[in-house]
């Protein structure tokens, strides 16, 4: 077991999810994350007409469909499987452990107060944003929320941030992990899809990595060139030649950018049936854990549309969600206080 020393904590941080498939558990949860300006970045007064009269009511009963065809009886798959990593991680280590989302529940005011609760002394606070590549809308909104709460609560231990992994050895050996049992049954192809974002933010990324101010050691590469490396890397320790795998990026709303990463995976699943692919894998190196977009986006709508197209089988490959070789991992490098980019 490492040793961290006296009065020290980890806590991982996700996205987050509704509490409930309730049309209203919707509405407030996407009102929260689509307001976020490092997610819609436009001024606060067109943000709010944006989401709150134009996305919010015609996308809210669509999202709760989705996630009525994911919801287990103990909630969303996203707070499951982070909770189950989260278990994992203090399974293996006596240093005390929490969660806490982004957007809704745990929140982090609660998951500071479970840390104090097993550790009152606590002096150092280690924090792991489930993050793989950095960008000023998942990782990066992240950071910012928790130091505000951390100032404004005036809590006392000091915060460190580990840095995005996209390029970790680590964290390659651990994604390789969970993509070889499904190589080694056969495939046609192999597609990385990552969360996209607006073209734009790449630029605002961009001049965040060269400010130097993070609290962390940023990538010296954007969001998109960080998916290409982690998919390169993956597929070199996997052995995979460069004809059988590609690139792309899932998620695109519109209404926060006309602009957005390309390619767009549903669009490359309903070409692919015809560039002669049949038997199709799928792996989304954005998430650690599986959640409305893995499952329901690319399990369930992009299986339908690639079927449609002509291919045979699309098979998703889950996410690292609590893998044993991840959750020793982040004690390692919780244990060793920075990450090597």
């Amino acid at each position: 077991m490492p040793d961290f020393g006296d009065h020290m904590g980890i806590l991982i941080t996700n996205l987050g999810s509704p509490t409930s498939t309730n049309l209203s558990d919707i509405k407030k949860y996407l009102t929260a994350f689509l307001m976020d300006e490092r997610v819609i970045d436009i001024p606060k007064v067109f943000r709010s007409f944006l989401v709150k009269v134009l996305i919010v009511p015609k996308r809210a009963p669509k999202t709760a469909q989705s996630y009525k065809k994911i919801w287990r009886p103990e909630g969303s798959p996203l707070i499951i499987y982070s909770k189950k990593l989260k278990e994992k991680i203090q399974q293996k280590t006596d240093i005390p452990v929490a969660l806490c989302m982004r957007y809704g529940e745990p929140s982090t005011e609660k998951a500071f107060e479970e840390l104090l609760a097993r550790d009152p002394d606590i002096q150092q606070v280690t924090v792991l944003p489930l993050y793989p590549q950095y960008t000023m809308s998942s990782f990066d909104t992240a950071v910012e929320s928790l130091k505000k709460i951390h100032r404004e609560r005036n809590y006392k231990f000091k915060l460190k941030f580990l840095n995005p992994f996209y390029n970790h050895p680590d964290y390659i050996a651990s994604l390789a992990a969970t993509i070889k049992p499904f190589i080694e049954k056969g495939y046609d192809k192999l597609l990385f899809s990552y969360h996209g974002i607006p073209v734009r933010h790449l630029g605002k990324d961009e001049k965040r990595i060269a400010s130097g101010k993070a609290d962390f050691n940023l990538p010296p590469i954007n969001y998109q060139q960080q998916a290409i490396e982690t998919s390169r890397l993956t597929a070199e320790a996997l052995h995979i030649p460069k004809e059988k795998y590609e690139t792309s990026f899932q998620s695109r709303l519109s209404a926060a950018g006309k602009t957005w990463l390309t390619p767009y995976t549903v669009k490359r699943l309903s070409e692919l049936p015809g560039e002669g692919v049949k038997k199709l894998l799928v792996v989304c190196p954005a998430f650690i854990n599986d959640c409305l977009e893995t499952i329901e986006e690319i399990g369930m709508e992009g299986k339908e549309t690639f079927e449609n197209a002509g291919g045979e089988s699309l098979t998703l490959i889950p996410c690292i969600n609590d893998q044993d070789q991840f959750a020793e991992t982040v004690i390692k490098w919780a244990s060793e206080g920075q990450l090597a980019l």
